[in-house]
């Protein structure tokens, strides 16, 4: 019996499957994917598709960083700006002068006061003890204080009889004589202390002016720019914040060193009332006051 060629074959269901490798593929049906193997990229954080950081992004923010430091400060202060960073500069140097020259003088003052109270009190002539004290620098205060009482002594001595003598005795003269050198003795010693008060207090707020007028710029910028990225605000806070810093950094030394000069000063005022309050004794009644008598009584 003749079979038509264009019919097919009858297919046994028990027959095994083809081999997968020689099975035709269906081209219309979908491909399998992982989705977990797909990477997802955010364009805003400025990547690429292979999930590394755009170069600019880089450049960009090592560029706003790099805005943050006194180079790029002083390359766009504007009037304000420049006003306050004189001021906080000469409120250093004037400062740190008289710091100095304080630190100076008061070591040198308590480095030889015992000294010099001491030789005056245990040399046995009042007129060498005098050319002692004329012996002392020109800074050495207890020598003048002791040369002004020794020399209102002596002129109250040289008039007597006359109507001064009259007026005030030996005792009231050589007091007034003793208070007039203390008090001026007393006012060298606060040289400079009223501009370390005043850079103390005041430095901070120059600093903070500095401060409140470069946040001013930042918020500008803001505004122009219409956002709030590092490249814009880093150069007016890095300038506020510099700004600041330079406010305390002149402050802080003018401060310490304002409460240890009182400190300081303090200690030289009540040697000064000591020392004059025997030197009184000593001039008007010839004798220094009991239990502080020198190991050898001066003799007039």
């Amino acid at each position: 019996m003749l079979q038509d060629p264009t019919s097919a074959p009858p297919v046994d269901p028990n027959a095994l499957p083809a081999d997968p490798a020689t099975a035709p593929v269906d081209m219309a049906a979908p491909a399998a994917t992982d989705p977990a193997a797909a990477p997802t990229v955010d364009p805003s954080m400025g990547g690429d598709m292979t999930g590394t950081a755009a170069p600019g992004a880089i450049d960009s923010d090592a560029a706003a960083l790099q805005q943050m430091d006194f180079s790029h400060l002083i390359q766009n202060l504007d009037w304000l700006g420049w006003v306050v960073l004189i001021t906080l500069v000469i409120m250093s140097i004037g400062s740190w002068f008289y710091i100095v020259m304080n630190a100076i003088r008061n070591v040198s003052i308590t480095s030889r006061m015992d000294r010099v109270i001491r030789t005056f009190w245990e040399t046995p002539s009042a007129a060498d003890a005098v050319r002692f004290m004329e012996e002392q620098p020109k800074s050495e205060p207890f020598s003048k204080i002791a040369l002004e009482c020794a020399s209102a002594a002596a002129h109250h001595q040289r008039h007597e009889g006359s109507r001064l003598v009259e007026a005030l005795n030996r005792s009231e003269f050589i007091d007034r004589a003793l208070r007039q050198a203390v008090t001026r003795e007393s006012s060298k010693l606060e040289t400079g202390l009223t501009l370390l008060a005043t850079v103390g207090s005041s430095a901070p707020f120059v600093g903070l002016l500095g401060t409140v007028w470069g946040i001013y710029h930042a918020l500008i910028r803001i505004g122009a720019s219409g956002q709030a990225s590092i490249d814009v605000v880093a150069g007016p806070v890095g300038e506020a914040l510099i700004m600041t810093a330079i406010g305390l950094f002149v402050a802080i030394p003018a401060v310490l060193a304002y409460n240890f000069f009182v400190r300081s000063n303090r200690k030289i005022n009540a040697k000064f009332d000591e020392f004059a309050h025997d030197l009184h004794d000593f001039f008007a009644t010839g004798s220094r006051v009991e239990g502080a008598a020198p190991k050898a009584q001066l003799r007039k």
